[in-house]
């Protein structure tokens, strides 16, 4: 790759020992050595070196007065091919890859991060998937998560149970993090039933950082879909932040809740089903209620764009309900406060809203517990004006259950009656303790 940023004496240097971006490059000064992958500079000073570190991190280092530089190792465009994937019909687990930062790599000629290897490419990481199952992969698209919409979750359905359907006995979703509990819940809604398990995958890191999670997660993830019965859709990651064993979450009972920890994805209001331990490939029941496999998969993938999410705060204005109203939407999830509550102040344009045929949900942004609106004067007059307590349902997996409602449903009556109902285990008949984490400080 061309040096086109630098300028100058790196350039010089770099241009003599015949560098190129992507590089694994060593620079010695006096006592120091620095080794890591050559990487594009945006420095004014024209003598500074940008390296890759192994941990992660990048360095600008002035080649003035160095000892030594030299090549290690010149960069690969491709990696080697050995073929990991098996025909299509010989295959027990299907990869369905769809980006995100678990195929995604350092592009070296800007230094982010982008969706750039094949499925194939990321097993070719992972020479030990070869010896859990027979792998064939396909890419349906090649996107990262925030760019997700809900006519991909229908192109994603499809190809699961196309996976099924070629005689696989588990599939696996390569997925972003970012959106991946809201494509959890569309693929729960739409699987109507499930010949095997449905394991959501990602990482927090790309995967040729040497703090990624991806090659663990992925491993898991296709070991788990290949000897774990159960016909659900999961999410399968990193249990802590160390590298010991992934667990196996519910996909509707599932949330991410940290920007960037590996052990970011958290079940909410349950418990994981399961834990694998990878290095002793073990799988751990901690939850023994789920789902055993269908003879068969069902696909019914149909999304509106006529729900919403709304948040709840101090100072709303009726005003800005009204205009999300008068845009045509059918539903609303309102995401209260505590017990499930919106200021008083707003019920008469809830009321107005309900009155006009759109259907108002209630879920509490405290995620944690559930929500009752029998408690306090506002949510018993909530519910006196039509608008629906959706229990310990989470925000986002209300929002996909009611674009899945919509788009099959018109009656309010009907809406109401299927929101309320428990169809891919999203609410929970009862909490125990231990479902609530509890921080504790020395």
């Amino acid at each position: 790759m061309q040096l086109t940023s630098y300028q100058g004496r790196a350039l010089s240097i770099l241009d003599n020992i015949g560098a190129s971006i992507g590089d694994l490059i060593e620079i010695k000064k006096g006592k120091y050595s620095f080794t890591g992958i050559l990487m594009p500079t945006y420095s004014a000073d024209d003598s500074i070196v940008v390296l890759k570190l192994e941990n992660g991190y990048n360095i600008g280092i002035s080649v003035e007065n160095s000892d030594s530089i030299r090549i290690l190792k010149k960069s690969q465009s491709e990696l080697a091919t050995k073929e990991l994937v098996r025909e299509e019909g010989m295959s027990e687990i299907k990869i369905i890859s769809t980006g995100g930062t678990i195929v995604s790599k350092i592009e070296y000629e800007t230094g982010a991060v982008r969706p750039a290897l094949s499925t194939k490419e990321i097993l070719n990481f992972i020479p030990e998937i070869k010896n859990v199952a027979k792998i064939s992969s396909e890419v349906v698209f090649s996107i990262l998560s925030e760019d997700m919409k809900p006519e991909y979750w229908i192109k994603i359905a499809d190809a699961v149970k196309r996976g099924f359907d070629q005689g696989n006995k588990g599939i696996v979703v390569a997925h972003g993090t970012d959106t991946m509990t809201y494509t959890a819940a569309a693929l729960a809604f739409s699987l109507k039933k499930i010949q095997g398990p449905v394991v959501l995958v990602g990482s927090q890191r790309s995967s040729d950082r040497p703090s990624s999670d991806a090659t663990i997660n992925l491993y898991s993830a296709v070991y788990v879909a290949k000897n774990f019965q159960i016909g659900e859709v999961v999410i399968n990651m990193h249990s802590t932040s160390s590298d010991t064993y992934t667990y196996i979450h519910r996909g509707v009972k599932t949330r991410k809740m940290h920007t960037s920890r590996r052990d970011a994805f958290q079940s909410i209001n349950d418990i994981p089903i399961a834990k694998f331990d990878w290095a002793k490939k073990e799988i751990v029941i901690i939850n023994k209620n789920y789902k055993i496999p269908d003879d068969e998969t069902l696909v019914d993938a149909k999304f509106s764009s006529k729900a919403f999410l709304l948040k709840a705060f101090p100072g709303l204005n009726g005003e800005v309900i009204d205009a999300i109203v008068g845009s045509g939407i059918k539903g609303m999830i309102i995401e209260g406060t505590g017990l499930g509550h919106i200021s008083s102040e707003l019920i008469d344009v809830l009321k107005k809203a309900i009155k006009d045929g759109v259907f108002i949900g209630m879920t509490s942004q405290c995620l944690f517990g559930r929500v009752n609106m029998n408690v306090y004067t506002t949510g018993r007059t909530l519910q006196k004006v039509g608008v629906t307590p959706l229990d310990d349902m989470l925000p986002e997996v209300a929002l996909v259950k009611l674009m899945w409602t919509l788009a099959h449903y018109e009656e309010l009556e009907d809406i109401k009656k299927v929101m309320r109902s428990n169809l891919a285990g999203e609410l929970s008949p009862r909490h125990v303790i231990n479902e609530f984490p509890r921080w504790e400080y020395e």
